[in-house]
């Protein structure tokens, strides 16, 4: 194993890696991910997903910055509420900031393909609703495992498909 150097999460937390662990996660929704990995409450890599969707629909010509912000904040209380009453341990806002934030990263996907390639057709549809459940249930897969929701991932899934579903509705329209 030589010239092979493996991370550990306490190592990487140390670096400053845990952006580009947390984003592997959400990348990979199908991986369990790690409960030590959701404990850790960033909130520039969310401030960085939502310039870039900014970012992107502003290269398409929609200049909807207030709009992703406002629905992003009222998303986030929403959602902190909701699952303040579903699980048994309490939740903290910045947790469910980062996990919303980090999961936007398709729907960013979305808002690049949609500068090149109008999405109001099949396609557009197509790859709206890949989008909206890939943010979804990436987002419903770590609610679950960092609040130990057991069997309630449906339950967690609904509202955040809702939410992702108005951001695609901005980046379509």
């Amino acid at each position: 194993m030589h010239g092979v150097v493996l991370i550990t999460f306490p190592a990487a937390r140390k670096y400053g890696i845990s952006f580009c662990l947390q984003t592997l996660t959400v990348l990979n929704p199908f991986h369990t991910p790690e409960v030590a990995a959701l404990q850790d409450t960033d909130l520039a890599g969310p401030l960085v997903f939502c310039l870039a969707f900014g970012g992107f629909l502003l290269l398409s010509g929609k200049v909807h910055f207030s709009y992703i912000y406002g629905i992003g904040v009222l998303g986030c209380l929403s959602m902190w509420a909701l699952l303040s009453l579903m699980s048994a341990q309490g939740v903290t806002i910045g947790t469910v900031v980062t996990v919303l934030g980090y999961c936007l990263l398709p729907m960013v996907g979305l808002s690049g393909v949609n500068v090149i390639l109008s999405l109001q057709g099949y396609v557009g549809i197509v790859l709206t609703s890949v989008a909206i459940l890939w943010c979804s249930l990436s987002a419903s897969k770590l609610f679950v495992t960092a609040l130990a929701m057991d069997h309630q991932q449906p339950l967690v899934l609904y509202p955040c498909a809702l939410l992702y579903g108005v951001f695609a509705l901005i980046t379509i329209f």
